[in-house]
């Protein structure tokens, strides 16, 4: 699989700059999502039924202010190492955002329910993984985005992806607005710990400890190969920043 090119890694460093939301069409009724609320239902209210735009920029911030910090877990939803991460977040009672592949999705939407039934937030992190998204035409980028959202609800029982993480950080001023149209805030990162290279647990503590500062949205991997370092270093990171203080929290909407 594709994976975060060095470059794009500091993308959330730029804000885009507001742009108009437009409603995208569609033919068929549409949940509305109900992430965060844990344990709820996954079937929608009919007062939810309309999917209600968002702000199109690039969010970085936390919802806990400004000692918050929110966890973001791309590529999967992976058998092995997603229920391991499920773990280390329950034992520390820290809620986390899961950006989903579109296909892993589909292939494990038992997986996808547990994330929701545990109180945590869906995002759309694109079909295929595809890096160079923001190369191909605004048709490409559509499939992408709209398909993977059909399919991560569809698995989730109903549960829509509330945010939009461009793979690589690849997005574009479409990909943006069109997400935005469908409800999906863009999401970036501050923290990027590179924890799909596997530099080691240790490695990848540091690397918070030491961006943090830049920003409260940190990056990690639950798929695409071993993630052994990454559910090692989850367990060592979460208590310490308790300790420092900090809160967990969500990207504003």
């Amino acid at each position: 699989m594709a994976r975060h090119s060095g470059g794009r890694g500091w993308y959330g460093k730029v804000l885009g700059a507001a742009l108009g939301v437009a409603l995208a069409a569609t033919g068929a009724s549409v949940w509305t999502a109900q992430a965060g609320s844990v344990g709820g239902s996954s079937k929608p209210a009919a007062s939810e039924s309309v999917v209600k735009p968002v702000a199109a920029t690039i969010v970085h911030a936390s919802d806990k202010g400004a000692r918050g910090v929110n966890i973001t877990i791309d590529d999967g939803p992976d058998p092995v190492w997603t229920p391991q991460m499920l773990d280390v977040l329950r034992e520390n009672g820290v809620k986390a955002t899961f950006c989903m592949v579109g296909t892993e999705a589909e292939a494990h939407p038992d997986l996808v329910k547990k994330v929701v039934a545990a109180g945590h937030r869906l995002c759309d992190h694109s079909v295929s993984h595809d890096t160079a998204m923001d190369k191909q035409s605004q048709a490409y980028q559509s499939k992408q985005i709209l398909d993977a959202e059909r399919m991560i609800t569809k698995a989730s029982g109903g549960v829509r992806p509330v945010y939009y993480r461009a793979p690589g950080g690849a997005f574009t001023p479409y990909s943006r607005k069109l997400a935005a149209s469908r409800g999906m805030r863009p999401l970036g990162w501050n923290v990027d710990t590179k924890d799909f290279e596997r530099p080691g647990t240790d490695a990848i503590v540091a690397t918070v400890e030491e961006q943090l500062p830049e920003g409260p949205t940190l990056l990690f991997h639950d798929a695409g190969g071993d993630r052994s370092q990454t559910v090692e270093a989850l367990r060592q990171i979460l208590p310490q920043l308790k300790e420092q203080g900090y809160s967990f929290g969500f990207p504003v909407r």
